[in-house]
């Protein structure tokens, strides 16, 4: 499974957010900067992410971004879903009917449990495990 980079980029951006979280909005420059993300992409990324209610934004000099809920409210699972509408490893686990084999297909199951199990793991994983995560490895680096 690949993930793509709109998740990568998405979820480091929220685990800056979630390492802030409190601390009030936080600028995009400084969010790209600090989890090596692009600025430009970063901007519109930051307005899918608001969109889909996981960021709230807010304009001006004062401005930034900041988590709309807490670092322990937004799993891996929900992320995902949003930023990778076909996060499934076939086509045929979105629409079985538009493949002639579905219904004897024997992969078919197989790939319905793999996809089931990551759900699963990333359904137990949420920011706030991230960015204790991160802060843990951040300590014990050279």
């Amino acid at each position: 499974m690949k993930i793509p980079m709109r998740v990568d980029y998405g979820v480091r951006a929220l685990v800056e957010l979630a390492l802030r979280y409190g601390d009030g909005p936080v600028q995009t420059a400084e969010i790209a900067a600090k989890q090596g993300i692009p600025v430009a992409y970063l901007d519109q990324l930051m307005a899918s992410l608001n969109k889909f209610g996981f960021v709230a934004s807010r304009r001006g000099p004062r401005g930034g971004h900041s988590l709309a809920l807490p670092p322990g409210a937004i799993n891996l699972s929900m992320v995902m879903s949003k930023l990778d509408a076909n996060s499934s490893p076939l086509d045929c686990l979105i629409n079985p009917l538009d493949c002639v084999l579905s219904d004897s297909c024997a992969q078919q199951e197989v790939w319905k449990s793999v996809e089931d199990a990551i759900r699963e793991v990333l359904s137990n994983i949420t920011l706030a495990d991230l960015a204790d995560r991160q802060l843990s490895l951040a300590a014990t680096a050279p």
